[in-house]
C-alpha cells in the first residue's frame, strides 16, 4: 500500500517573496505605486498626507488582522453591509406577495415526501401475495 504525506497547515499560505505571501506583496506594491504616483502628481503639502493615507491602507490591508479575521474580508464585509437593505421579513411557507393562498386540499399535493397511494383491489393483491410467496420458496430449493 502507498503512503502519501498529507499537508498539515493548509490554511495558511505560502511566504514566496521574503516574510511576505504574494498578496500581501502585492498590496504593498501597489499602495507604494500609489503614493509615488501620488508624490508625483500633486503639491508636496497636499501629497504627503494622501500618500501617507494610501500607504497605511495599503499596510492595513497586507497586515492587519480583526478577530482573526484578514482586513481585506473586513473591509468587503462592511462595504456590503452598507450597501444591502437590512430589513429582512420572514413569509411562512415562502409564498410570493401576489400568489393566491393555497388550499388544504392543494397543499397536502405539494407538500414534499407525501405520495398518492395506489388503491389495490383484492385479486391483485393475492396475485402478488401469490408471486412472491413462488419467489421465496424458489430461493429456498
Amino acid at each position: 500500500m502507498h503512503q502519501y504525506q498529507v499537508p498539515q497547515f493548509i490554511t495558511v499560505e505560502d511566504r514566496v517573496i521574503g516574510p511576505l505571501t504574494v498578496k500581501q506583496f502585492f498590496f504593498l506594491a501597489g499602495g507604494t505605486g500609489l503614493a509615488l504616483m501620488c508624490y508625483k502628481l500633486f503639491v508636496s503639502f497636499i501629497s504627503v498626507p494622501i500618500a501617507a493615507l494610501i500607504l497605511s491602507l495599503a499596510g492595513a490591508l497586507a497586515f492587519l488582522k480583526i478577530n482573526g479575521q484578514p482586513f481585506p474580508t473586513v473591509l468587503k464585509n462592511v462595504v456590503l453591509y452598507t450597501i444591502r437593505p437590512r430589513l429582512y421579513i420572514w413569509k411562512k411557507g415562502g409564498r410570493q406577495d401576489n400568489a393566491p393562498p393555497l388550499s388544504k386540499t392543494a397543499k397536502k399535493e405539494t407538500e414534499p415526501g407525501l405520495r398518492a397511494i395506489p388503491k389495490i383491489s383484492q385479486s391483485k393483491l393475492s396475485d402478488l401475495a401469490w408471486s412472491l410467496d413462488i419467489k421465496e420458496r424458489g430461493h429456498e430449493l
